[in-house]
């Protein structure tokens, strides 16, 4: 149907008079301008019927009247044209009050000076059909060959009367008989299918555009919207299926199939279709930048949340500090290992620096830029663990009131720093095994498997080796993450670090105290160094720190507890002591350590070894030979 904008609709037209049949009739009647797709009038039982005023009917397009029925509103006018008379049941007009009427359409051509209109009774569909029910079931039993016929000349009328409607229209059209065989196609069809008429026509269209669902499954022409509009009678919309091209490919459609009726049978289907691949192709884009921003702003949330969190804890400064032997010998295993991906296990007393050697392997890494992710084991309940390290979904338990990713998760293409890893409980060593060993995990109360890559290195200050002679910790988790040892010495082994790591102390506590200048003078410096310092460099740092604080004129003020300077006696005087020079004390040092490896048969590991009988580990005495040139 050609439809044009109306802009002043008059009541009627002066020219054409409907006469008092028109208005007085027991019938219900509407005249329509189908090419204008108006209604020029309606008589008041046909008001009546419908639910409106006349006036309003007057001012009504055909269409609005008939909602979501274009197709067979379209078949409807042009037949009426074309033969002068004609009916129809498969238009269901809008009552004033929304729901859908069921009537029948008896249409006659009204010729008039201004073009040719039709006058349309309105009948009762149900009464109408008791009358003809008789007529039909006779019909249908003598000519089921012929009803197919008839069909088929139907749509061929169809397809004739509207062709220059179908062939200016975009959206693709055609049409099926009851069979589910295709009858007329328009060239809009034709382009978006790669087929020809020619060749559709007479084929099961549903076997050949129809046939598979976008994920690769069977469809069953049962199944089908289309098919289920002649079956049922009633309009199917679809949207999310797609049509598959003669080439082989599909593409997204949304379409709409209008049953089509003939004398109260159902004939077949008109299907409208456009191709919506672009729209579905934008759709699925949106959605997919839309969840990888989801993603990126719940990991930037997490990450500025954890380094919130690390500003807030008072960190040291981030370089080694010292030109000690041992020293050395850090720093050379920080550069060997930190190219690689290697498991790391950093062992050391508390204060030795043990997180400092973990950020100094991360910073000169591939994975420098990324955050290192530091758990404190000994900090976290036995009950969240679980939750900690892999993370938990929306109600997974009491309290987890949204979404938390864990720090396995959140090291992702980082380094995961496990400090204090001995206090991880026994039961929960198994599944961090597990995560180590298959780079996988599951959030808790979450089935699916996410992928991780990441760097461990780890850190404790007990014996591992005792704990798992103990049963405290599990052997294979042990030698997972015993790849590369790092011994992280104490202070009191590296005593000629001492006034270097003071002086860095002392002028990160008069950046951080806002003080005057301090000066470290040798005098405290050889203080410093007679003590044994059991807390190592973190009780330095403080007692530089308390010692900036007390200081008068510019001179710290050193206070040590006294039981243990001195290795447990106070602080000598120069009269009570025999000054050693540093020759002799570096003599004294190599007969101590020849002595003791006499005493053990030369062992220097294991019970009764001469580490054991120094009191010193055994990498510390191999280092000592190595300086003062003892081969055993």
């Amino acid at each position: 149907m050609n439809i044009r904008n109306i802009v002043d609709l008059p009541d009627a037209h002066p020219e054409v008079s409907l006469g008092l049949a028109f208005e007085h009739g027991a019938e219900p009647v509407l005249v329509i301008d189908p090419l204008e797709d108006r209604i020029i009038d309606a008589n008041p039982r046909a008001a009546a019927l419908l639910g409106y005023g006349r006036s309003d009917l007057r001012s009504m397009r055909v269409s609005a009247l008939h909602p979501g029925q274009l197709p067979a509103l379209i078949v409807f006018s042009q037949a009426a044209l074309l033969k002068g008379r004609y009916w129809t049941q498969a238009l269901s007009p809008r009552h004033a009050d929304g729901s859908q009427l069921s009537l029948e359409y008896s249409a006659a051509v009204l010729p008039t000076s201004a073009g040719q209109w039709l006058q349309i009774a309105l009948h009762d569909i149900v009464e109408r059909q008791r009358r003809m029910v008789d007529q039909e079931a006779d019909l249908f039993m003598r000519s089921g060959i012929a009803e197919w016929q008839r069909a088929e000349r139907f749509f061929q009328d169809i397809e004739r009367e509207n062709r220059l409607i179908l062939r200016a229209a975009g959206e693709g059209i055609y049409g099926v008989n009851a069979e589910g065989i295709t009858t007329f196609v328009n060239p809009a069809a034709e382009r978006m299918l790669g087929w020809t008429a020619e060749e559709l026509v007479g084929r099961d269209m549903h076997a050949t555009v129809h046939h598979t669902h976008a994920d690769g499954r069977h469809y069953v022409n049962h199944d089908c919207p289309i098919y289920a509009a002649f079956r049922d009678g009633t309009v199917h919309k679809a949207d999310t299926e797609v049509f598959w091209r003669k080439d082989g490919t599909p593409f997204h459609v949304e379409y709409t199939s209008t049953p089509i009726r003939e004398r109260g049978g159902l004939l077949g289907a008109v299907i409208v279709f456009r191709d919506i691949t672009v729209r579905r192709e934008s759709e699925e884009q949106l959605r997919g930048a839309l969840a990888e921003v989801d993603h990126l702003r719940e990991r930037l949330e997490r990450e500025n949340e954890y380094l919130q969190e690390e500003i807030r804890i008072e960190t040291r400064h981030r370089g080694i500090i010292g030109r000690s032997a041992a020293h050395q010998k850090i720093i050379s295993q920080i550069e060997l290992v930190a190219q690689t991906d290697a498991t790391v296990l950093i062992t050391g007393e508390s204060g030795t620096g043990k997180e400092l050697i973990a950020r100094a392997i991360h910073e000169a890494s591939r994975r420098s830029s990324r955050p290192l992710i530091r758990v404190n084991c000994a900090a976290i309940p036995r009950e969240l663990f679980e939750s900690e390290f892999f993370g938990h979904v929306k109600g997974a338990f009491t309290g987890a009131i949204r979404d938390r990713i864990g720090r396995f998760e959140l090291a992702d293409q980082a380094t995961l720093f496990l400090d204090e890893v001995g206090e991880i409980p026994l039961e929960l060593q198994g599944k961090l095994l597990r995560v180590l060993q298959e780079k996988q995990l599951e959030r808790v109360g979450e089935e699916r498997t996410r992928n991780v890559d990441v760097r461990i290195i780890a850190a404790t200050n007990r014996s591992l080796k005792s704990d798992v002679k103990a049963g405290r910790f599990r052997e294979d988790l042990y030698y997972r993450l015993d790849v590369f040892p790092i011994e992280s010495v104490p202070l009191r082994e590296r005593l000629e670090d001492i006034p270097q790591l003071a002086q860095h102390a002392l002028e990160g506590a008069i950046r951080k105290l806002n003080l005057p200048p301090i000066t470290l003078t040798k005098a405290d410096i050889d203080r410093l160094m007679r003590y044994d310092w059991p807390g190592n460099v973190r009780e330095l740092e403080n007692v530089i720190e308390r010692a900036a604080i007390l200081a008068s004129n510019g001179r710290l003020r050193i206070s040590l507890p006294e039981a243990r300077a001195g290795q447990g006696a106070s602080v000598p005087q120069p009269s009570q002591v025999r000054l050693v020079r540093e020759d002799e004390r570096k003599q004294r040092d190599r007969d101590n350590i020849v002595a003791a490896l006499n005493v053990a048969g030369g062992r220097v590991f294991g019970a009764d070894g001469a580490a054991e009988l120094l009191g010193i580990r055994p990498t510390t005495l191999i280092s000592r030979m190595k300086a003062f040139g003892i081969k055993v």
